[in-house]
């Protein structure tokens, strides 16, 4: 999300989020809180007016979902309108065999068990005994449907009541933005993909709401005129990449130097975190390296029509020294200079072991709206003249494209451990040494030198849709985990390649399983950014730091707590100019544990052809 000035909302849309805050608020105390199970979802959609049936509830909580958070079921509400009173009093009366306006309880329980969402019984038994208001053995669906439909208007106009009337709600944070009235002329930003990062750190209601009491009149006023004594005001102006040296020279002699590569990709998960593969590089003798990180294009399928949005995605890689264990690594240098699309660093390493961690901010790989749930997803598989299976142009492509980014070492096959690299991604599962050698002993699937070719990949998964009869369910659990949507776009991955180049020597880099994780990078993180900056002190909290790295092409801040006590901090961003943060919003919080560091923020510019101001001012809220 920009921190430039958004265009101010409708009032209709300020009306469908006011209704989503009040849902939400129904249910939990916080839009920061997480929707944990299908059981939360059910009763918050409940509460917006919605009667979300077994399937649409499944449609939104899959087997991969974890939790959902305030932007999630703001998607989910525009995709699932409200059941209307005509709605149901056409299906009852599908029921009614003698048109005389009544259901028997036989008759009813014949519909609700046999089709759709097939209940119980007893399920039936209850709402019968519910409905039927006479006891007479019949239920006046008309009457039924007006009760139906008047509690679900209730629900809502109590909701919005309970925000309207409660001062503490209002002041809360409610996905991107504080409340604001809807007629206030103050700008205001969409919450869109605003909680997704900010919910690992829920800001407390009721401590928020003491500090912010002092000055609720106005909610663009700054904190900093709240807060003063304890904040910290921090502005640096950037300059546009086209005014900056772009070519960045090749060391003397390059061409004959060793080559290495490997591929890999950043995954962007369920909650907002990116992950990605993770890398070990042996040196045998203390050499000059020169090495590089980039998005890289998957060609052999791209069509004019289908734009690889990805190519945007800010890319680095830290290199740390491997100790005896992970926690005795050190950071040794990262990527900083900047040529495009390339991340580059050059200089000597020593004779050892070191770990290649990739890293993107989150400024350009961030979560998109799910209005694709409601667009009718791209065809997989098809029957030919024959009547037999076999994969669309469509679906072809994309497996070739996934083929592209799981071939890490670029020769064309998948070996087993790359292979395994997709198992992981998309089953959770691996293949065994046993069920490979299956594999190649079979002519089902093509494999030459012991590894899997392009053909046999679209083998394999034409034999997997077979198995299930065309069903393109399984197909499409493959498809989201490596990052596209229903009309195979990819939009929540980024593929990259490393490229190691040494004078005097062959280097050998190979991946490590994705369980190193993101302790090690955030290490390294963390590690760049105090290295690199002197730490500031809160006004009025001398243990409490603010260190602002400050590179050619990114900004990242971090808050080192050294007091006993846990502190929350408000960080406003609203005075920046042509600004993107990793966090999504430009007004958030963050709970920082007693003794310890926490990456704040990455920013980038929106736009890299122009100057970019960034205005962050940090304020304490609370320290608990």
């Amino acid at each position: 999300m920009s921190f430039q000035e958004s265009p101010r909302p409708s009032d209709e849309e300020e009306a469908f989020y006011m209704q989503c805050r009040a849902a939400y608020l129904a249910v939990f105390r916080s839009s920061l809180t997480n929707i944990a199970s299908k059981q939360q979802l059910c009763r918050v959609l409940q509460q917006a007016g919605r009667n979300p049936s077994h399937a649409t509830l499944n449609k939104y909580w899959t087997p991969r979902t974890s939790k959902l958070n305030f932007d999630d079921f703001c998607e989910i509400l525009k995709c699932e309108k409200k059941t209307e009173e005509t709605e149901l009093m056409r299906a009852f009366k599908k029921m009614d065999v003698n048109s005389d306006g009544y259901i028997t309880h036989s008759e009813l329980e014949k519909a609700l068990t046999t089709r759709g969402d097939k209940m119980t019984t007893e399920e039936v038994n209850t709402i019968f005994s519910l409905a039927d208001i006479n006891k007479d053995g019949k239920l006046d669906y008309s009457e039924f449907c007006r009760l139906l439909v008047s509690t679900a208007e209730q629900c809502q106009i109590a909701a919005l009541e309970r925000l309207e009337a409660d001062a503490k709600l209002k002041r809360q944070n409610f996905g991107s933005q504080s409340y604001s009235p809807p007629k206030s002329s103050v700008s205001s930003a969409s919450s869109s993909s605003a909680v997704q990062v900010a919910a690992t750190h829920p800001q407390p209601p009721e401590t928020s709401d003491a500090t912010l009491k002092k000055d609720s009149r106005s909610s663009s006023r700054p904190s900093s005129a709240r807060s003063r004594r304890s904040s910290l005001s921090n502005s640096i102006t950037m300059t546009s990449s086209g005014t900056k040296a772009s070519k960045i020279p090749e060391p003397s002699g390059f061409q004959e130097w060793y080559h290495s590569k490997m591929k890999g990709c950043f995954f962007l998960e369920d909650d907002g975190s990116i992950s990605s593969l993770q890398y070990q590089l042996h040196v045998p003798q203390t050499t000059n390296i020169y090495l590089t990180i980039q998005p890289f294009s998957l060609s052999l399928s791209h069509r004019p029509d289908k734009c690889s949005s990805w190519m945007t995605v800010d890319t680095a890689l830290f290199i740390m020294s491997a100790g005896e264990t992970k926690e005795d690594s050190t950071l040794v240098h990262f990527t900083e200079s900047k040529d495009k699309e390339t991340y580059v660093w050059k200089g000597e390493l020593n004779a050892g072991t070191y770990y290649l961690l990739p890293f993107t901010s989150g400024c350009r790989l961030k979560k998109r709206s799910k209005k694709s749930l409601s667009i009718k997803p791209v065809d997989l598989v098809y029957r030919t003249d024959t009547g037999e299976l076999d994969l669309t142009r469509d679906l072809r492509e994309a497996l070739s494209d996934i083929f592209e980014v799981i071939d890490m070492d670029g020769n064309g096959l998948l070996s087993l451990e790359e292979y395994n690299f997709f198992e992981l991604r998309t089953s959770g599962e691996k293949c065994d040494k046993d069920a490979w050698a299956v594999c190649k002993g079979t002519e089902n699937f093509d494999m030459r030198k012991n590894q899997l070719t392009r053909q046999g990949f679209m083998e394999l998964n034409l034999m997997e849709a077979t198995e299930k009869d065309g069903d393109p369910a399984d197909l499409w659990v493959t498809l989201e985990a490596m990052g596209y949507n229903r009309m195979l776009e990819l939009v929540e991955a980024c593929p990259f390649q490393i490229d190691v180049h040494c004078e005097g020597t062959q280097l050998l880099i190979q991946p490590l399983s994705m369980d190193s994780g993101p302790k090690l990078l955030n290490q390294a993180l963390q590690k760049s950014i105090t290295a690199r900056t002197g730490a500031k002190a809160l006004r009025g909290q001398d243990n409490v730091f603010i260190y602002t790295y400050r590179g050619e092409h990114r900004i990242s801040s971090l808050i080192a707590n050294k007091t006993n006590q846990r502190v929350t901090v408000h960080v406003n961003n609203e005075q920046s100019r042509n600004c993107s943060s990793s966090r999504g919003m430009s007004v958030f919080a963050v709970e920082v544990p007693a003794r310890t560091k926490m990456v704040c923020q990455h920013v980038l510019p929106i736009n890299e052809k122009q100057d970019w101001t960034y205005n962050c001012v940090e304020t304490i809220l609370t320290c608990t």
